[in-house]
């Protein structure tokens, strides 16, 4: 079994994934636009360019993305990247809150050397953590 995430734009899909692929390292695996559909009869011309389905990875996991015409923005769900640096985690902060909003800013707490929230220009909600060392229980 495995966990995937999806996830519906407005129409700026594949301009997210360009941000992610620029910013992130991300790499597009494949993008279907509603004008590659095989079933024509229910898209709209305004919507033949948009993403139908597109698969990125990011990192080892796989991100699957959409655009939908009446997606409604994350509300309580966050994509969690976890950093090898700080240096890092606050590229990573800066990048995906230009243009967005900072939810948590980016600090030290007592569970990571690193740990912010945002939700990107796209509307997608992101943590950004460097974890400290778990010690292992005796």
């Amino acid at each position: 079994m495995r966990l995937d995430t999806y996830v519906n734009f407005r129409g700026n899909c594949a301009e997210a994934l360009q941000y992610y692929e620029k910013h992130l390292g991300a790499k597009t695996g494949m993008i279907m636009t509603h004008a590659e559909a095989p079933d024509q009869s229910r898209t709209s011309p305004e919507w033949r360019n948009a993403v139908l389905h597109a698969r990125i990875s990011i990192g080892e996991h796989e991100l699957m993305a959409a655009d939908i015409p009446n997606a409604e923005p994350m509300r309580s769900a966050y994509l969690t990247l976890r950093m090898d640096t700080d240096l890092e985690a606050e590229r990573v902060f800066a990048a995906l809150s230009d243009g967005g909003r900072v939810l948590m800013p980016i600090r030290e707490t007592f569970f990571a050397s690193r740990f912010g929230q945002v939700q990107d220009r796209f509307g997608i909600n992101w943590m950004i953590l460097n974890e400290r060392p778990v010690q292992p229980h005796p």
